[in-house]
């Protein structure tokens, strides 16, 4: 198969029926000039975060911006919620795949966000359909049957679509503009955009989308102007999309009021992305031997710097009449075991009632049963109120320090948890390069964040010699030692792509450079 493209735009993916549905030559002309018109901001703001990064490995901690204080000490609201995205109590999360999105839209949750970064390997395959899925779903045509015959459709009453892109240090390796990779952001954001803008607000809806990974406010105003530029390009009017930007990296927690600023005219809110923002804390002060987090099971939402952070949120996000959307519950209930089962929905129904409790307006799950459980807990505080952002929360104030101090009391690091981030890093890759970007491991569903964490903790014990509370440090024979054991656990390098999956966490662990982003590395091994 063959496909008409647009002048300096070439597709070096396979031609499929479901690329040529999707990569009309239009729609290429769309996001390529898109491309075109901001990719060279995108990679100078790469750049910046590099040059960021070699101050902070040289040993400087990060504050507030001095040149932004107005930002934070004047007045300013965001843009009012459109009525669809007014009461966002529960949100459901997962991969733009067919049948996940089928039974997430009719979990039951007040948001679905289709997936297309850390929980989706972006295969080729993985991205193409996704957007037909989007665009099927939206316009309520989405099925799915199983091989026993069993069907999946739409209820009545579905969850409003939020899209989260992939993150501005991502690229589409399939498709060229000018010679280069197009940037994985603009082209997921384009495609859907593009495809599914008009038909949203025909119905009542709009295009809504989560923004991952920011690490300055320069970098929301990017993608401030790439909204407006789509929707003057569209002939829809400024202010139809709407973003909510997950506060998942420490860079972001110092300038979220500044981000929320940038985009206010298109501002749904900000989320409070623990996962990456762990991962964050442990790669911006990789190389700072006073920084070191302990097991990552200790880093709970309770600590005092993950704390600061959140509350910090709910307070700048009602103070400017945007949601604050609480973090992730990723348990996945085990039919086989009531009691795991009933022990985790105890801890979940606890994160909940804290999040809740501190003024959150939502929060998000990644299984369809929690849904029951944490919409309990929501219409507890919340009854008919469709948000709590009247509660101020001028009782926080929080210090830059109280960020970046990132000490865990009692914290240690344990053979246990060495174990289990090898064990686990090694799971999670062999799924995403078998296509799986969200995979059931010891009933949590794990994303990319979960192996970032991982291999990220190991590279910096290893790097810093860290000491096991048994006293031993940890070195690289000892990381050898136990990703042989773990290896062998999980059947060995013939099975799947665990001998892949060991490669590239031997690379990661082991180079002397910190590498930014597994998936940078990983992505090469995908068709």
């Amino acid at each position: 198969m063959t496909q008409t493209t647009p002048a300096g735009v070439q597709i070096v993916g396979a031609i499929s029926p479901a690329v040529t549905e999707v990569l009309t030559p239009d729609a290429l002309a769309f996001v390529a000039a898109l491309h075109r018109q901001f990719n060279p901001r995108r990679i100078e703001l790469l750049a910046a975060r590099k040059e960021r990064q070699k101050r902070f490995d040289a040993g400087e901690i990060p504050g507030f911006l001095p040149e932004t204080e107005w930002i934070r000490t004047s007045d300013w609201q965001v843009a009012p919620a459109p009525a669809d995205l007014n009461d966002r109590r529960v949100e459901i999360t997962g991969p733009t795949e067919r049948k996940m999105m089928i039974n997430a839209l009719n979990s039951g949750a007040k948001v679905f966000m289709g997936d297309f970064e850390d929980a989706l390997s972006p295969t080729w395959e993985n991205v193409i359909q996704g957007q037909i899925n989007c665009s099927d779903a939206i316009r309520r045509t989405i099925s799915f049957e199983n091989p026993d015959g069993k069907r999946y459709t739409l209820n009545e009453t579905v969850a409003t679509l939020l899209v989260r892109p992939r993150g501005w240090h991502l690229v589409e390796k399939h498709v060229l503009v000018d010679g280069a990779p197009i940037s994985g952001s603009l082209f997921d954001f384009g495609l859907y955009m593009f495809r599914n803008a008009k038909e949203l607000l025909a119905r009542g809806s709009g295009p809504y989308f989560y923004l991952p990974k920011l690490e300055s406010h320069l970098e929301a105003r990017l993608w401030n102007d790439v909204f407006n530029a789509s929707q003057d390009a569209l002939g829809i009017p400024r202010g139809s999309i709407r973003a909510t930007v997950l506060i998942e990296t420490i860079l972001g927690a110092l300038e979220m009021e500044e981000i929320l600023y940038e985009i206010r005219e298109h501002a749904a809110g900000l989320n409070a992305g623990r996962w990456d923002y762990i991962f964050s804390v442990i790669k911006k002060f990789a190389r700072n031997e006073r920084q070191i987090l302990p097991d990552r099971a200790q880093v709970t939402m309770t600590v005092p710097f993950m704390r600061a952070y959140t509350e910090l949120l709910i307070r700048t996000c009602h103070k400017h009449g945007a949601h604050a959307i609480g973090g992730m519950a990723a348990f996945i209930p085990n039919r086989r075991d009531p009691v795991v089962t009933e022990n985790a929905l105890a801890k979940v129904r606890e994160d909940k009632l804290r999040e809740f409790g501190d003024g959150c307006d939502g929060t998000w799950v990644a299984h369809p049963d929690l849904v029951p459980t944490v919409m309990e807990v929501a219409n507890n505080y919340l009854g008919d109120k469709p948000n709590q952002k009247e509660r101020m929360r001028e009782d926080v104030q929080v210090e830059a320090s109280q960020i970046t101090d990132i000490k865990v009391p009692g914290g240690s690091i344990t053979e246990a948890g060495l174990r289990l981030n090898i064990s686990v890093a090694l799971q999670y890759m062999n799924a995403w390069l078998l296509g799986n970007g969200a995979a059931a491991i010891n009933n949590l569903m794990e994303d990319a964040a979960t192996a970032e964490i991982s291999r990220s903790q190991i590279w910096q014990w290893i790097h810093h010699g860290a000491t096991l509370s048994d006293g031993r440090p940890v070195t690289k024979e000892l990381y050898t030692q136990i990703r042989d054991e773990e290896l062998a656990k999980l059947g060995g390098t013939s099975v799947g792509r665990y001998e892949e999956a060991a490669d590239i966490l031997d690379r990661l662990c082991l180079s002397d450079e910190f590498i930014e982003f597994l998936t940078l590395i990983a992505y090469q091994h995908l068709d």
